[in-house]
């Protein structure tokens, strides 16, 4: 169950002032809803932070991935004459025939390739204890990502889901689809707080239809609530991940991994009510264990797939976040 927005923030209230050890204040109004307009000015911050390869210098992060070219087509250059050791099977034989001497066709490689951003926008991700709630620190990777992929000259698209229906943009080098991806990420992202019946399999319907319209070689941004990583998601990954790029990028917050000892909290949902007695230490230890054992698959599912594992909290800023992998990737490799 999530807690509500509303009981949280009155919570924290009474727990002021802070203790040493505390858990962070509540996020603050702009941190539990994100607008278009937010979204476009993250494109100022790509400079923060190295994402995509360049020919001054490759990213640990993206840099990796350009090297599997998997499934990636090639595209016809130029015609040159012919010279020891080229592959006879690349001759042209018109030109050859109409010049009378050996020609042959040269390809280059196709270098840009489709980016595709799926991110969640559930009503699990609406709550926060860190920075900002969970939907809004996944709609702002995804902005940075969408306008990265954007500046590198590939093309960008992506697959926004929540727990009642996703919508698909069709990956494009353009800056218009990138816009209509982010207003569709701020619109699901406004809607969140209103009630609604939750589909427990939103997460796994989504990654079977990126399966369906994703070309191979593709690269995958998948951010989602660290929590909906099920059995039936599980295989989803793996099956895509044949055939694409991946990296992971889960979300979570503080108090999926703890419980404080703050007494008696009440949770609600639709309805239902869940009353916790967190000063009871086998209660926060069965809790603390849980969250572990999540974070362990994540763990195990990339190292098995061998793909990016980037999970992300609300306790820090995204930008911060990112930068420290980097520089302990680029400082391993």
């Amino acid at each position: 169950m999530r807690l509500r927005a509303e009981a949280w923030k009155f919570r924290v209230r009474k727990r002021r002032p802070a203790t040493p050890g505390a858990a962070p204040p509540a996020p603050s109004a702009a941190g539990v809803h994100v607008d278009l307009a937010e979204l476009i000015d993250m494109r100022h911050r790509v400079r923060e932070v190295q994402l995509f390869s360049s020919p001054a210098r490759r990213s640990p992060l993206i840099g990796l991935h350009h090297s599997k070219l998997r499934g990636r087509g090639v595209d016809f250059d130029q015609v040159r004459i012919y010279q020891p050791g080229d592959d006879v099977r690349t001759i042209d034989w018109r030109v050859t025939a109409r010049t009378q001497e050996p020609h042959t066709k040269l390809f280059h490689e196709e270098r840009e390739r489709p980016v595709f951003i799926m991110v969640e926008q559930s009503h699990r991700l609406f709550f926060g204890t860190g920075l900002v709630f969970k939907s809004v620190l996944a709609a702002q990777a995804a902005s940075l990502m969408g306008w990265a992929a954007l500046g590198h000259n590939d093309r960008v698209g992506g697959l926004v889901f929540s727990d009642q229906e996703h919508h698909e943009i069709k990956p494009r080098r353009s800056k218009q689809s990138l816009l209509q991806l982010l207003s569709r990420l701020a619109r699901a992202n406004q809607a969140l707080g209103s009630p609604t019946a939750v589909q427990r399999e939103g997460f796994s319907l989504a990654l079977r239809r990126a399966r369906e319209v994703l070309r191979p070689g593709s690269l995958v941004v998948i951010l989602c609530d660290e929590r909906t990583l099920s059995d039936t998601a599980e295989q989803q990954i793996a099956l895509l991940a044949r055939h694409t790029d991946l990296i992971l990028m889960p979300v979570s917050d503080p108090l999926d991994h703890a419980l404080p000892a703050a007494g008696l909290l009440r949770f609600a949902e639709q309805g239902a009510q869940l009353e916790l007695d967190t000063h009871a230490s086998d209660l926060r230890q069965a809790y603390r264990e849980m969250g572990e054992a999540r974070t362990a698959r994540w763990e195990r599912l990339a190292q098995k797939l061998g793909v990016l594992l980037l999970p992300l909290s609300t306790q820090e800023g995204m930008i911060e976040q990112l930068r420290d992998y980097l520089q302990h990737k680029g400082g391993a490799r």
